[in-house]
């Protein structure tokens, strides 16, 4: 449960308005514990990691029918893979003879059937038990009992999202307040272009709550704040699992190394969307930036309550790869720049987090994003 302090803290917290200076008088950082504290990082995986739909990649990423990869999420192995009916599905890395590991490699193709290293039990790509040598001589062995362990799917916008409840809330209910909201973007179309796994030494929810909010961009990131002002964001999404808004973008085309675009549009964006990037938070674990020429992305998965491992992608146009026009590396070197910058301070803020010195501090006027994200962290864990 959440103690008294914390919901204090809760309670106290206005309402949040749809400009950025909405002052959010009373809200407090988070108390040391919840950086800190291994019981805390458990009780996470528990109460939000085992139980929320989680990013772990997108539809694209699995282009032709057998293709996998493999994703660790608290602990569990999962692939995820295009079966031969075209439809993406999700199974536990585990065989159901003796529980082997059946993929070793992070990616790659199925030819037909998954196949176990150890017994050479063999699973159609559906999940199907298909062939278990010299099991037939087992009086009452019946193959259908024996299919690999599914986990819940579900797609939103191109973007494949899992669930390790047996019973979830169905996606459609849970994402109902973004349905729509997105589409001309054409976020299912896009197809990625590079990824940098970053591993960060900080407590996963700093992650958040520096994406959230652009007070420390002047000092920390001088070449962003060149492009777009610190202090100009305008949020619309500002309570629950879904946070963010708009930042104009006032010099220059794009947020890239030269400020020039970098590729074709990424969909059929509206005239004032091609001078603003938007930065939403998807609770607990995506962060989707998108720029009129491409949209980057960021899963972000806890190690413990002081690491993080940050998987970080770049989409764009399809028709955009091959033209003479299209730089990708423009947009990602820009941004691993500032990733970098960021997982710099990140790091710094929970080496002092978890001082003796640290107690919890006032969040500024610039800064009500990341309180709201606060709130619903602590609703979740509770």
């Amino acid at each position: 449960m959440i103690g008294s302090v914390e919901k204090a803290q809760i309670d106290s917290m206005p309402a949040f308005h749809k400009t950025a200076e909405t002052f959010t008088a009373g809200a407090l950082t988070l108390a040391q514990k919840y950086f800190v504290s291994p019981d805390v990082f458990a009780k996470e995986q528990e109460r939000i990691f085992s139980t929320q739909w989680l990013c772990v990649g997108h539809q694209n990423q699995l282009k032709n029918e057998g293709d996998y990869f493999v994703q660790d999420v608290i602990g569990e192995s999962l692939i995820i893979l295009r079966d031969q009916e075209g439809d993406i599905r999700a199974f536990y890395n585990v065989c159901r003879h003796r529980g082997t590991r059946l993929c070793e490699e992070q990616s790659g193709h199925f030819r037909e059937t998954i196949r176990c290293p150890y017994h050479a039990w063999t699973y159609a790509l559906d999940g199907r038990l298909a062939g278990a040598p010299h099991m037939e001589k087992i009086d009452g062995f019946d193959k259908t009992e024996h299919s690999l362990k599914a986990v819940n799917l579900a797609l939103w916008e191109g973007f494949i999202f899992i669930n390790l409840e047996e019973e979830p809330m169905p996606m459609e209910k849970m994402f109902a307040p973004l349905a729509g909201k997105f589409t001309h973007w054409n976020l299912p179309k896009l197809r990625p272009a590079r990824r940098i796994e970053y591993d960060v030494r900080a407590n996963w929810k700093l992650i958040f709550e520096n994406y959230s909010e652009c007070y420390h961009c002047p000092l920390v990131h001088p070449a962003l704040s060149k492009l777009t002002p610190y202090d100009s964001a305008e949020n619309d999404l500002v309570e629950g699992p879904f946070l963010g808004g708009f930042m104009p973008i006032t010099r220059g085309n794009s947020l890239t190394m030269s400020g020039n675009a970098c590729a074709l549009p990424v969909g059929d964006i509206q005239a004032d969307d091609h001078h603003r990037v938007f930065y939403y938070s998807i609770f607990p674990n995506m962060l989707l930036s998108m720029h009129p020429d491409y949209v980057m992305v960021h899963q972000v998965w806890p190690q413990s309550p002081e690491r993080v491992i940050i998987l970080c992608d770049w989409f764009f146009h399809p028709d955009a790869f091959g033209r003479p026009d299209f730089h990708p590396e423009d947009a990602v070197e820009f941004w691993d720049m500032t990733n970098r910058q960021d997982w710099h301070v990140c790091e710094l803020s929970q080496q002092g987090i978890a001082s003796r010195a640290y107690q919890p501090g006032p969040y500024s006027p610039r800064e009500s994003i990341p309180a709201a994200w606060d709130r619903e962290y602590l609703r979740a864990l509770d």
